[in-house]
């Protein structure tokens, strides 16, 4: 499978921002909506934001609406996910994954996804 990397996680404290970047060689980019999920420590995996192959339609979390903003761009195959407002609630490893879905519902449903990075940690101290 092609491989997606994330980076752009660590430490911030409280109000910060971080940018999220996950990266991928695959020539098909453009062809897959993709999405971001986080799992904290105890908890199950949750989503957290997805954007549509052209990039003009985000979902978000209710709990990072307004807060978060996913981009994509399809020139330099990696998709974004900048993170302003950061709260201690906010701390988890962060995956980016990639789905086959070209509608606008299920985006949310870890089980759409056929590929999965590795992880990139955010911690927000308080």
């Amino acid at each position: 499978q092609v491989q997606l990397v994330e980076s752009g996680g660590g430490l911030v404290q409280a109000g910060g921002s971080l940018r999220l970047s996950c990266s991928t060689s695959a020539r098909t980019f453009m062809t897959v909506g993709m999405g971001w999920f986080r799992q904290a420590p105890g908890k199950e995996r949750e989503f957290v934001a997805a954007v549509t192959l052209n990039g003009d339609n985000q979902f978000y979390a209710d709990s990072v609406k307004g807060r978060f903003t996913i981009s994509r761009d399809n020139a330099k195959d990696t998709v974004y996910l900048q993170m302003d407002g950061l709260k201690p609630e906010d701390t988890a490893i962060y995956y980016c994954a990639s789905t086959l879905l070209t509608g606008s519902t299920h985006y949310w449903d870890p089980t759409e996804y056929y590929n999965w990075g590795q992880g990139t940690q955010v911690t927000i101290s308080s």
